[in-house]
């Protein structure tokens, strides 16, 4: 298998799966909330999406009733979880085994809803050949997915978007400063619910069908994403952790394209993202890695210590004197 020629597709699919990476961030990252709802919520997208398209439904209002679909999903495992007093993570597999059935309820009983010979969101774009075999398709998913994240950093910076951090951050503090909590906890689960459904919406037209099974192992696909993207892009700042996150999809994508085009089986593809997670966690522990960062932090302090020296030792413009200043002083007295 050519690396090279597969590898505008693993990126079409990794920008695809940036979208429930962000997701997956808001609720892994801001409100470290360990949510499995993820792998019920992206079928659920898929499938909603792929039953109203079918159906004549335009493919863009398919993915906004995704999103609420996914939406209420997480909604009902923070309502579980904050109401009902259930573990957040017992809560999360609930509502995953639920879905299930929902979202065979969804398909009217079916384990696939084909949706060949139909037009979707990207038919526009292969009829104009530039899916598939293009970068040009990846440029036009990456200014998608550019917007995607501007939108979710602008909202994390609002009241709102600061009130949702601070939970995460301190759930007790923010409680003191009469921020609820629990409220919090719906509106984030609820928004990464309903970004990843609409990542499910849009896998399920680029391969023109909807699985039941397509959102096993998603919440893999989203911790691999989030965790290889701020280790190789760092998380400092708020943009830097989003758009990290984005990243880390297409990393994942092209670090298991290229373990396809070396000869993985695909049935080990799940192996293989775990293995991934594994790595990303276990890396930044190692010895090596600790004393590189060490230096790389003992260097910069060392750096602005210097600045600052410099800085300190330039003449003040008020203590200036002109030249032969002196002289005339000491000549008058």
């Amino acid at each position: 298998m050519n690396f090279g020629a597969q590898l505008p597709g693993a990126t079409e699919l990794g920008l695809i799966y940036a979208v429930a990476a962000l997701g997956v961030y808001l609720t892994f990252r801001v409100l470290d909330f360990p949510d499995l709802t993820v792998d019920g919520s992206f079928t659920t997208g898929a499938a909603t999406g792929a039953v109203l398209i079918s159906s004549g439904t335009p493919p863009i209002v398919a993915l906004i009733v995704a999103f609420l679909a996914g939406a209420v999903a997480g909604a009902i495992t923070g309502l579980l979880h904050t109401k009902g007093k259930i573990n957040g993570l017992l809560a999360s597999i609930l509502m995953m085994i639920a879905l299930y059935s929902i979202n065979l309820h969804i398909m009217d009983g079916k384990a696939n809803v084909p949706l060949l010979g139909i037009d979707t969101i990207f038919t526009p774009l292969e009829n104009a050949g530039f899916m598939r075999n293009s970068w040009t398709g990846s440029l036009i998913l990456a200014a998608w997915v550019l917007l995607l994240v501007v939108v979710l950093v602008g909202f994390l910076h609002t009241r709102l978007g600061l009130s949702l951090r601070a939970t995460g951050d301190n759930e007790q503090m923010s409680g003191s400063f009469r921020v609820s909590t629990d409220g919090q906890k719906i509106l984030g689960l609820a928004l990464s619910n309903g970004l990843v459904a609409v990542s499910g919406a849009l896998m399920a037209q680029y391969n023109g069908a909807a699985d039941i099974t397509s959102g096993i192992g998603l919440i893999v696909i989203g911790l691999a994403s989030v965790i290889v993207g701020q280790a190789l892009f760092g998380q400092r700042r708020v943009w830097q952790a989003v758009l990290a996150a984005a990243l880390g999809a297409v990393i994942y994508r092209w670090v298991l394209q290229l373990a396809m085009a070396v000869g993985l089986d695909p049935a080990d593809l799940k192996l293989a993202s775990a293995v991934i997670v594994v790595a990303a966690l276990l890396l930044p522990r190692l010895s090596f890695v600790k004393n590189l960062r060490a230096n790389r932090a003992r260097t910069k302090q060392e750096d602005a210590l210097a600045d600052l020296v410099d800085a300190t030792d330039e003449p003040h413009p008020a203590t200036v004197m002109p030249a032969g200043a002196e002289t005339k002083g000491q000549s008058n007295a």
